[in-house]
């Protein structure tokens, strides 16, 4: 069980993940149990449920040479404010967290999974920090299985802390979407900042009116965005970004793991992996590969998306009128 987590490895919660999915012959030999989280979602009634493998950490990749520099990419455009504007009103109608909205049932579901991934990132309550539980990873088996909303819900539902800031870095390069999700325009991001040494990455954030939360884009298009990532720059950029703002919390929006290798070396350099399973259509061999593929991050949890129903029969929100 997460160690982390104050739910117990019996009762409903597993119930529905356990039908699904069976890692008792994937995990024999391992050193540690399965890690059981819990695990909003898109549908109306959410089941969350979750388990993670304790894989070995993969080794670390070999730097490639610095890539050659060239014009620094100009700084994103901004409001007046010095603020980027993200409406509101187009949040609830794609079914998004609205920060300043009413509570919701899927509001609640992404409070229980922020709260599990901030203890694992922070410590407290006599649990010791992950080794760089702040940098959490958001990845998904193949394309379409909700992983980069789920990772603007968390970014959103995090930001609202009044601990913590939130940079939420789309790492999808050949498909970026967070920008055009939220309604910005096209910035340069991490990719100009790893392909360009002259480039200050904290330059290309973007700050936002939703309190305690910043967009990095994903930058100019490459073939080669893999190699870029295996290069030892990267860590310098993300220890730079750690270090910058010791109250933030990273949100890397990766590409699906079975459809683009970058996912695999970005899992070397967070301390958490969050998993978007699809209900009733990823399936288990396609799961297992994809973990597989993220050993590189030690600590991995599942979430359970587009669940149909609850076998407890909870609705989270109705106590604050939401569903009433």
């Amino acid at each position: 069980m997460n160690k982390h987590s104050s739910i117990k490895s019996a009762g409903s919660l597993l119930e529905r993940a356990s039908e699904m999915y069976d890692f008792g012959s994937a995990l024999r030999g391992e050193s540690s149990p399965p890690v059981p989280a819990p695990a909003p979602v898109e549908a109306d009634k959410p089941v969350p449920q979750a388990t993670a493998p304790q894989p070995a950490k993969a080794a670390e990749p070999k730097p490639i040479p610095a890539p050659s520099a060239s014009a620094p990419a100009p700084a994103p455009r901004k409001s007046v404010q010095g603020r980027v504007h993200i409406d509101r009103q187009m949040l609830s109608d794609n079914n998004f967290i609205n920060p300043e909205g009413p509570v919701t049932g899927q509001f609640e579901e992404f409070r229980i999974v922020k709260r599990q991934l901030l203890l694992a990132a922070r410590g407290g309550k006599g649990y010791e920090a992950v080794e760089h539980g702040e940098r959490i990873l958001i990845c998904s088996a193949h394309p379409d299985e909700g992983k980069t909303f789920c990772a603007i819900n968390l970014a959103i539902s995090i930001a609202r802390e009044k601990d913590n800031r939130v940079l939420l870095v789309d790492a999808d390069f050949a498909k970026p979407s967070i920008l055009s999700t939220l309604g910005m325009a096209d910035s340069p991001g991490l990719m100009d900042a790893l392909a360009n040494e002259s480039v200050d990455v904290e330059d290309l954030v973007i700050e936002t009116d939703i309190e305690g939360l910043s967009v990095l884009p994903a930058g100019a298009a490459t073939n080669q965005d893999t190699e870029y990532l295996a290069a030892s720059r990267t860590a310098d950029i993300i220890e730079e970004l750690t270090r910058n703002d010791p109250a933030r919390i990273i949100i890397f929006d990766s590409p699906p793991a079975l459809a683009a290798s970058p996912a695999s070396v970005l899992a070397l350099h967070v301390g958490q992996c969050l998993m978007v399973v699809r209900a009733d259509e990823t399936t288990d061999s396609a799961l297992r590969d994809a973990l597989n593929l993220l050993s590189g991050c030690e600590n991995i949890q599942l979430l359970l998306n587009r669940a149909k129903f609850s076998p407890t029969g909870r609705k989270f929100g109705s106590y604050y009128g939401y569903g009433a």
